[in-house]
C-alpha cells in the first residue's frame, strides 16, 4: 500500500515521464499535437491538459495547494499555449514532489472526504488509496499519451521504472 516512500518514487518518476514525453511532443508541431486520434480526451494536448488538471485536483486535497478551474469538461484546454504548459507542468512536477518529500508518513493512515464533481457528492476514502488514485491516473494518462505520440512519429524515451536516470532517484 502507499505510503511516504512510495509517494517520493512515484513523484520521481512522474517527473522523469512528463519530461519524457514532453520531449518528445514539442518535436511535433502543435496542429499534430492538436489532431484528434480517438482517445478519451480526443489528442495529446488535450489529454496533457487534463493530467496536469487531475494532478492539481488531487494535490489541492492533499495538501491544500490551489484547485484548477472548472471540472472535467473544462480540463482539457491549454487556455496559454504549448510553451506555458509545458513551464506550468515542470513546476507542478516540483510541487509533487516537494509534498511526497515533506508529507509526514501518519498522513498515509487517515481517511479524506471531499466533494466530488464528477459523482455530485461527498466522498470519503482512504488517503493510501487516492495517493494510489493520483499517480495511477497519470500512469493511465501518460500511456495514451506515449500512444498518440508514437502514432505521430514521435519517439520517447523508455519508460520502465528500473531504467529511471540516477538523476531522479536523487531528486
Amino acid at each position: 500500500m502507499p505510503n511516504k516512500e512510495y509517494a517520493v518514487a512515484m513523484a520521481r518518476y512522474n517527473v522523469w515521464q512528463n519530461a519524457n514525453l514532453i520531449q518528445a511532443a514539442t518535436g511535433l508541431d502543435q496542429p499534430t499535437r492538436q489532431k484528434a486520434r480517438g482517445s478519451f480526451f480526443d489528442n495529446i494536448e488535450a489529454t496533457f491538459a487534463h493530467l496536469l488538471w487531475g494532478d492539481r485536483i488531487w494535490l489541492s486535497r492533499f495538501a491544500e495547494t490551489p484547485a484548477p478551474q472548472g471540472g472535467i469538461a473544462q480540463s482539457t484546454a491549454l487556455p496559454q499555449g504549448w510553451a506555458r504548459f509545458c513551464a506550468d507542468r515542470a513546476a507542478f512536477d516540483r510541487q509533487i514532489l516537494k509534498w511526497a518529500h515533506g508529507v509526514d508518513s501518519a498522513w498515509f493512515e487517515g481517511d479524506l472526504t471531499w466533494h466530488s464533481g464528477a459523482l455530485g457528492k461527498d466522498v470519503t476514502k482512504p488517503k493510501r488509496i487516492l495517493v494510489l488514485q493520483l499517480f495511477n491516473h497519470q500512469t493511465h494518462h501518460r500511456g495514451q499519451i506515449h500512444a498518440m505520440l508514437t502514432a505521430a512519429g514521435a519517439k520517447p524515451g523508455d519508460t520502465d521504472v528500473p531504467f529511471m536516470p540516477d538523476q531522479y532517484n536523487e531528486i
